[in-house]
């Protein structure tokens, strides 16, 4: 190991949301930060996300009379037994003044959305707007010489390279083969996509969680933080006093960094690590049931805190945000995956199981669907399920990443993505699904379907069903019987957007040892702690924006922090802060 000592006042672990605010919120304050990603790219998970920040009490929230009682009402209910008070407190007391912070002193912009409904829209409290915001468009041209750095799309989630925005822009590539105006606009965003990527190497212009990663890198760019790609931190040390000082580093930064106000963990959880997996999610006591979309989440969090007593909180009745998933084969042989996070909400597509009978509302949530498939495969070893279309859908939308016409299909077979018969009959058969189950579930299915309703799962009933479907689909936007052959079918297995039961954290975001006692100079924020959420999945963005909320808090009080340990008494002074 080099024996070169680099000295900072903060010292973050990854990259992704949680800690770039951190090192944002520090940096603004004067401290200096050094950022390890031991990635080669910057962005973490977050750079490939649907960049979204679920963060209730916001400006256009409370514009529009939202209040904080309806807020933890919902919260409350989507956390069941799990409801964390302490925690739910603090993230909505910071809100505004992150959000606001962010935006006045940063290179972040938002995009407030007049339309943005809450996941659960029947539960009490919930709300079609003023909580979910996004990043705005950004230009990957502000990053200079860091243009680069910042992780590039999940391609498979890409249409031919550009990544639709949730909102109008994806309403525009759905009705691409259907509306003149709509094709107009496609084909001007992929040529523009297209032309950049053969002259610059990549678009300029970023959406999603790149454009938020874009506009934070940049910041951080501005403030002279340090952004070490390639550097895997291997060990976190502490001095004589119990005071976390520091950690070793590996890779292209090797050596050790002394951090003066602490160490953040925020290298995201452990979906990526099969004996985790194994230990802590029920439908995967093998390690070899769960495929995950996200980076960098390979348990690091729960490693590098555990010589300190770090644990990981289970007190969460669902211990990761789900997302079923298509795993596939590329045509280079590789693993490929396709987070299935929309689709299947739309006109003409439905999920059943090996039975061939229907498990869930396609149009819930993907966590919420995801939880209905475990359970629907609980006495199985393999938890899977098919989304099936007919000729109608599959013309018209496509299933995920097999897009519709006019894009020839033969790709899509060829990679195991997709499947193809001429009946209902012939498709269960090849893919294995009862055929009488199958037959039966479309016949009942399509006849509530013609007349826009779904007597058995409720589909197509609120706003956030809408919004997940085509809104210019009548007579429900989610509901179109499957009547029309050839027929298609893409295999469905389980996924994640990241854990829930990370680190015990207190409300500081301190790490917390065996006896549930801060660990002092250590935090940990993001997919890294445990979810504020108990379990539930309350909007777009229920990820990203507590990570952002506590990712800045973190930065904002860990000089404050550790000016109090050095007082007598400071188990007592902490709750000052």
């Amino acid at each position: 190991m080099s024996s070169k000592t680099v000295k900072c006042d903060l010292l973050v672990i990854g990259s992704g949301a949680a800690g770039m605010a951190a090192a944002l919120k520090a940096a603004s304050e004067g401290h200096s930060v050094i950022v390890a990603e031991k990635s080669k790219w910057l962005g973490g998970t977050t750079a490939i996300s649907g960049g979204w920040a679920w963060v209730p009490g916001n400006k256009q929230g409370v514009a529009e009379g939202d209040t904080r009682a309806e807020i933890e009402l919902y919260i409350k209910t989507l956390a069941k037994d799990c409801f964390k008070a302490e925690m739910v407190q603090t993230f909505l007391d910071a809100v505004p003044e992150a959000i606001d912070w962010l935006e006045r002193e940063t290179d972040v912009e938002f995009v407030y959305p007049e339309m943005a409904p809450d996941y659960q829209m029947d539960a009490p409290g919930a709300k079609p707007s003023g909580r979910a915001i996004s990043g705005k468009v950004a230009d990957g041209r502000i990053l200079g010489q860091n243009r680069l750095r910042v992780r590039p799309y999940l391609d498979t989630y890409t249409v031919f390279g550009y990544m639709p925005e949730v909102g109008p822009d994806i309403a525009q590539f759905l009705h691409a083969n259907q509306s003149w105006k709509s094709f107009v606009y496609v084909s001007k965003k992929l040529v523009k996509t297209w032309a950049e990527t053969v002259a610059f190497r990549r678009a300029f212009d970023r959406t999603n969680g790149n454009s938020l990663m874009v506009r934070m890198v940049s910041s951080a760019a501005k403030l002279g933080i340090r952004m070490w790609t390639e550097t895997p931190v291997t060990e976190i040390v502490r001095g004589e006093n119990g005071i976390v000082r520091g950690a070793v580093l590996g890779g292209a930064h090797e050596g050790t960094v002394e951090a003066r106000l602490g160490v953040v963990i925020a290298a995201g959880g452990y979906s990526a690590d099969a004996s985790l997996r194994a230990r802590y999610w029920r439908h995967d006591p093998d390690g070899a049931n769960h495929f995950t979309p996200t980076v960098g989440h390979d348990g690091d969090n729960v490693r590098l805190a555990a010589p300190f007593g770090g644990h990981v909180d289970t007190d969460v009745h669902e211990p990761a945000a789900w997302a079923p998933v298509t795993v596939f084969t590329g045509l280079r042989k590789q693993q490929r995956l396709f987070p299935h996070l929309r689709a299947f909400g739309l006109p003409g597509l439905i999920a059943v199981n090996r039975h061939g009978k229907r498990f869930a509302n396609e149009s819930s949530s993907y966590h919420d669907f995801g939880v209905a498939m475990i359970e629907d495969n609980a006495d199985s070893d393999r938890t899977f399920g098919y989304i099936i279309a007919d000729s109608k859908a599959m013309r018209k939308y496509g299933i995920g990443y097999a897009k519709p016409w006019p894009i020839p299909q033969g790709y899509f077979k060829k990679t195991g993505f997709l499947h193809k018969a001429n009946t209902v009959a012939e498709l269960a058969d090849k893919i294995g699904v009862d055929a009488s189950g199958l037959k039966e579930t479309l016949s009942e299915f399509n006849a509530g379907a013609a007349q826009g309703k779904d007597p058995a799962f409720n589909r197509g009933s609120n706003w956030f069903h809408h919004f997940k479907g085509d809104m210019e689909h009548t007579p429900n936007p989610n509901l179109e019987p499957l009547d029309r052959g050839p027929y298609y079918a893409a295999k469905i297995q389980m996924g994640d957007l990241g854990a829930y039961s990370g680190l015990a954290v207190d409300r500081h975001s301190q790490v917390l040892d065996d006896d549930n006692r801060p660990v002092p100079g250590l935090f940990a924020a993001g997919s890294a702690a445990v979810s504020i959420f108990g379990g539930g999945y309350p909007g777009y963005g229920a990820n990203i924006g507590p990570a952002l909320v506590f990712g800045y808090t973190i930065g904002r009080d860990a000089a404050l922090l550790a000016e109090q340990r050095q007082q007598p008494t400071p188990s007592a002074v902490t709750e000052d802060v």
